[in-house]
């Protein structure tokens, strides 16, 4: 009769082959702990009686095995994107130019001069990495980089509105994704918020009563995702900016998706860029390196040097500031504007680029190497909270199956997984999302897919 004492033990199991490969891909400790657990599983099940015949070395090995390999899987893979959101969130925002992908990688390999001046042979500091490119590429005084713009619009709150009163408009009040509510990152801050107006109209006289209420400065903050249509008004932003340097404060300008380029030349509204708030006589302009720039990761803040200067040292841009790999990424991506080659390099800007033609073409394409479904047209969105209610004309592979969430399920398994999304029960591909190198995996992907369905 089979009982718990025919199970082998953790040193007979490690004596075996099998175990010696594991060993050698795994690490002894990190096997020993696998080979103790699947004993621990397989004693629960028999006692339970859910099994009644013990396994053999090989297959407790083998279960070893399937349970080392899970526990080493990363939990952050690349994705085809196949949803035509540009800027998804979810996925990471702006896929990288290869430039971009060369910077941040010859960086990390080894040492760097981040915070080492090579000419004097003394310390040095790394806010200057990429603020010469921002000065040329937008005419601002200075520059610095930190993690990202939530991080960027707290440390200049902090730094210039502490304890003071700061004019903003009730219609710019908004909560974007993850819970970031305008309203306690400037409370988090010190800063005492003066709110204006009304939720759809703002005047400029609620400014100039707010300033004489003792306002000490003013901040804009882009809705994001949030849109108001309808009765609604808001002053220029010159106008706002020319009665606050009239009272003698200075303005802020959150714009969160950091357009460098008119979106208006892609079919799309405008998105207001950051140039234009410079034009305007902003005093401080904050924008991420991840949007519409199409960067890595990174709150980029530019303006007055006597503000920028005054907010590099304030304590917190030390706990938000950016890495090596940051700055030397969002460099290569700026580069690529100083250049005027972005649209050539940097993914988002082509993504936004590509003809409906274009695309129609690479449908086609894939189409004949499937032998499946069916053209039909449809709409890319920009997404990561730009240009919200925006889309432009695209074209989409449909695919008819029996259970499209199954289908949706099955794609997402894929090595790497594919990421698609339906409509009246169809499953739908837009390749303006799907990079070209990628095309080849993706057909793979499906080709998979529809054998196994």
């Amino acid at each position: 009769m089979t009982t718990l004492r025919d199970l082998p033990s953790v040193e007979e199991l490690l004596q075996t082959k099998n175990a010696a490969e594991l060993i050698a891909r795994f690490g002894r400790p990190l096997t020993l702990t696998a080979i103790r657990e699947t004993l621990d599983k397989i004693r629960a099940r028999f006692s339970s009686g859910q099994i009644t015949v013990l396994p053999l070395h090989d297959l407790i090995l083998a279960q070893t095995d399937s349970l080392l390999t899970s526990w080493i899987k990363p939990t952050l893979r690349p994705v085809i994107n196949a949803t035509g959101v540009i800027l998804h969130t979810n996925l990471g925002r702006a896929p990288l130019s290869d430039a971009t992908i060369r910077a941040m990688d010859t960086v990390s390999r080894g040492y760097s001069n981040l915070e080492y001046d090579l000419e004097k042979g003394v310390r040095g500091s790394r806010l200057i990495h990429a603020e010469s490119i921002l000065q040329k590429l937008t005419g601002a005084e200075s520059a610095m980089i930190v993690n990202n713009n939530a991080s960027a619009v707290l440390l200049v709150l902090s730094a210039l509105a502490n304890r003071k009163r700061v004019i903003i408009s009730r219609s710019q009040l908004v909560e974007i994704g993850g819970g970031f509510r305008i309203p306690d990152v400037m409370k988090q801050s010190g800063a005492k918020l003066l709110e204006v107006g009304t939720t759809n109209k703002v005047h400029l006289k609620d400014y100039e009563e707010a300033l004489q209420d003792g306002g000490a400065l003013i901040m804009r903050a882009h809705p994001s995702n949030f849109k108001i249509i309808g009765f609604t008004e808001e002053p220029e932003l010159k106008d706002v900016v020319d009665l606050a340097h009239q009272s003698g404060v200075f303005v802020i300008d959150d714009l969160g998706s950091g357009a460098l380029y008119d979106t208006a030349k892609y079919g799309l509204a405008h998105e207001p860029t950051v140039q234009e708030s410079l034009a305007a006589g902003v005093d401080v302009v904050c924008f991420s390196g991840d949007k519409l720039l199409g960067g890595p990761q990174a709150g980029i803040i530019i303006g007055r040097r006597d503000l920028i200067d005054k907010i590099k040292k304030h304590p917190l841009a030390r706990a938000v500031r950016a890495d090596k790999a940051c700055l030397a990424g969002i460099s290569a991506t700026l580069l690529h504007y100083l250049k005027d080659e972005a649209e050539r390099e940097i993914p988002v800007l082509k993504m936004m680029s590509y003809t409906p033609k274009q695309i129609k073409g690479r449908v086609e394409a894939w189409m004949r190497e499937l032998a499946q479904g069916e053209i039909v047209e449809g709409e890319s969105t920009v997404g990561g909270g730009s240009l919200p209610g925006e889309s432009f004309p695209t074209y989409l592979l449909s695919l008819t199956v029996e259970s499209p969430d199954k289908f949706l399920k099955r794609l997402r398994a894929q090595n790497p997984p594919i990421v698609a999304r339906t409509a009246n029960d169809k499953v739908l591909l837009d390749p303006r999302t799907v990079l070209p190198e990628q095309e080849g995996s993706l057909l793979v992907g499906l080709k998979n897919v529809f054998n196994d369905f």
